[in-house]
């Protein structure tokens, strides 16, 4: 039996959800599930009952962000508005999948709500707070915005080795469906170039937005598998949530790029690019939906002494 995926509609915006959702929903059957939209304005006892026929979770991207006063800060003024319907309906896909160990896969603003829920913070605007050299938001048009350096070890990096093969036929029912979105095939710029000292594998400060010196500049670091990804936004993670482990970082300016929950058992992953643009074009990208599919398939339910009291 195929998996069951449920996503949100991606905004209370309708014009941005008919341009945005048909990639996630193409990539998802691609891979072999089966999407269940969950309306925003749903009543909550109908939306928890769509939930008990899902295997999985995908939290797609926004336009708008997460509210600031959800991890103790005020917004500033280049925070952008906060949709608080979305909230609303993530939370309770979360406390789900939580609850029952279902596999949750969010991309960008999902990726952010996911952390905030687990008790995270954002850093809120990238140009005005960490002046990173990096553009983290050129377009949609650009497949390879800038590299990602993934940690060794984690779930992301055997996902990343793994890779996934698309076949032709595939390929052309996605491109089609894509197509249906007004989209076009996206543009694939040379990757900027690396400094030779970036190594990846430092935090962001929770205090200033800046990689933190909390290893030694001395320090022996392993080499991190590097890929090129795209990229749409202009708030990233600061602090990692409870029991979320950085995956991946943007090597020039440790920005963090990926996080998963660090638990062998619930598979948990966000990352901060949209795979859902280049599932034809990127071996990364297929991995990632094939990996959560294959989750989702996996999945079965907890026993509810099992999910009384759930702390991962």
């Amino acid at each position: 039996m195929s998996a069951r995926i449920a996503i949100p509609e991606p905004s209370s915006d309708t014009e941005y959800n008919q341009a945005s959702l048909s990639p996630y929903i193409a990539s998802l059957h691609s891979a072999g599930a089966v999407t269940i939209v969950v309306p925003l304005h749903e009543r909550p006892d109908r939306i928890a009952k769509l939930l008990s026929t899902t295997h999985g979770v995908l939290l797609p991207g926004s336009r708008f962000d997460a509210d600031p006063q959800r991890y103790g800060e005020a917004p500033i003024p280049a925070c952008n508005p906060a949709d608080p319907a979305r909230t609303a309906v993530d939370e309770l896909l979360l406390q789900d999948a939580f609850n029952l160990h279902k596999p949750v896969f969010g991309i960008c603003q999902g990726m952010q709500n996911l952390n905030v829920w687990r008790n995270g913070s954002l850093i809120q605007d990238l140009p005005s707070i960490l002046h990173t050299p990096v553009n983290h938001s050129p377009g949609r048009g650009v497949a390879e915005a800038h590299p990602v350096a993934i940690t060794p070890g984690t779930r992301l990096a055997a996902i990343a080795a793994s890779g996934a093969d698309i076949p032709g036929a595939t390929r052309a029912l996605f491109r089609a469906i894509a197509s249906l979105a007004g989209k076009t095939p996206p543009a694939k710029p040379a990757p900027p170039a690396i400094s030779s000292n970036a190594s990846g594998t430092r935090p962001v400060s929770p205090a200033t937005g800046s990689p933190s010196s909390a290893i030694p500049s001395g320090a022996k670091r392993v080499p991190l598998d590097e890929k090129s990804v795209n990229s749409s936004h202009h708030q990233a993670v600061r602090i990692p949530g409870d029991n979320l482990r950085v995956a991946a970082v943007s090597p020039q300016d440790n920005v963090v790029e990926a996080v998963e929950l660090a638990s062998p058992d619930h598979w948990v992953i966000g990352v901060q690019w949209h795979p859902e643009r280049t599932y034809t074009t990127s071996p990364l990208s297929r991995a990632l939906f094939a990996a959560f599919v294959r989750a989702a398939e996996a999945w079965q339910p907890r026993r509810i002494e099992e999910s009384v009291s759930v702390t991962s």
